[in-house]
Formats: structure tokens, sequence, C-alpha cells
């Protein structure tokens, strides 16, 4: 009994340890300002809809060929 409230108490020792370095360590960030972060999103947003008509079209074609070629429904 008295070995399982030690565990119990090691346990939560460890958990507080690690949640002071966490807030100790997310002080020492440094984060990019919100018009890079805007700017860097805007770019993700953009190459995505362009990769994604990319590979609507390439599906459109090879569904179009297959289907004239009689492979397909």
């Amino acid at each position: 009994m008295a070995n399982q409230i030690k565990e119990k108490t090691d346990i939560k020792e460890a958990l507080m340890a690690y949640f002071k370095s966490v807030k100790l360590e997310w002080g020492k960030i440094t984060w990019p300002p919100k018009q890079q972060i805007l700017v860097e999103t805007i770019y993700v947003v953009i190459i995505t809809a362009v990769f994604t008509i990319a590979v609507l079209a390439m599906d459109t074609i090879f569904s179009a060929i297959f289907k004239a070629l009689g492979l397909t429904n």
C-alpha cells in the first residue's frame, strides 16, 4: 500500500517537473510576425489548390483516355 502511494507521488512529481520545463522552454520560443504567418499561409493555400487542380485534371484526362480505349465503363 505504501509503495503504491510512493509511486503516485513519484508520478505526480515527474509530471509537475515536466510541465515546469515545458513552461520554461515555451518562453524561449521566438514566434514569427503575424504578417509572415499570413503570407506563408496564403502560399500554402495557393500551392494546395494548384496541386488539387492538377490532380483533378490528370484524373479527368486519364479517365477519358481509359473510357475511349474501352477499359472502363
